[in-house]
Formats: structure tokens, sequence, C-alpha cells
């Protein structure tokens, strides 16, 4: 394990009981615990930013009717095949379903993906989460 290290920080008083409250809404056991999260999330998002190795999951919502929607988001996922390692796919009701695809490969092709998905006519709503083992950061 790294050796531990204290330092200060000086925050005006709003923004210190802003930074309490979302402390609590989170349930972190202390102030530390946050702030640590928040680095380790901006470090992990320079690494995806950089176009290194990254994992991910690409979540979509859209309406099943729709024509020839089921066939293009099939046909997208076979052009970037080598990215996708899993996909689920949830009836949520009679036209909607949820599909999440868990990919894996250089931030700029994952990103290149998901806008392809996203951007599908007939996808109601999508969202790419990009992370990296941040095993650089322990």
């Amino acid at each position: 394990m790294n050796k531990l290290v204290r330092f200060g920080v000086s925050l005006e008083q709003q923004l210190l009981k802003a930074f309490d409250k979302h402390i609590e809404h989170k349930q972190y056991p202390n102030r530390s615990e946050a702030i640590r999260d928040l680095i380790r999330d901006e470090l992990v998002g320079q690494e995806w930013s950089d176009n290194r190795e990254t994992v991910g999951t690409i979540t979509l919502i859209y309406d099943h009717h729709k024509p020839d929607l089921a066939r293009q988001l099939t046909d997208a996922q076979h052009q970037f095949g080598s990215l996708i390692i899993s996909n689920t796919h949830v009836h949520l009701d009679h036209h909607h379903c949820l599909e999440v695809i868990i990919v894996r490969g250089k931030s700029q092709k994952v990103q290149t993906l998901a806008n392809v998905l996203i951007s599908t006519k007939g996808v109601i709503h999508g969202k790419l989460t990009m992370t990296t083992t941040g095993e650089k950061l322990h």
C-alpha cells in the first residue's frame, strides 16, 4: 500500500457546505474518501481521453417497433464486433427495450461505436460510460 500523505485544502464556506451535503448524500464515510474518489474520477477520465484501452457500457433505450431499427443496431454492433464483450437485451414494456452493451478497446473506437448507436434514428436515449482499471492510481 502507498504511504498516506496529508495535505490541507482551503475552500469557501458555501462550497464546503455543498460538498458536505454531497458527501452525506453519497454516503461517504469522510471528506478524504470523497476527495480521493473525485481525484480518481478525473484521472481515469484523462486516461480514456488519451485513447488508451478502456472498458465501459453503452446503454440504449429504444422502441423496437420502429421499422428497421433492430437491424441497424445489430449491423452497427457487427461492424465494431471486436469491441463488444457482451450484450444484454431487456423488454421494458410492449414497445420499449433496454440494451446494455459491454465494450472494451481504445477509447476513440469505443466512442465512435457509441456515437453510431446513440445517434441511430429511433433510439430514445443512450449513454456511454467508460472507465479504465485505474491501475496507475493505487
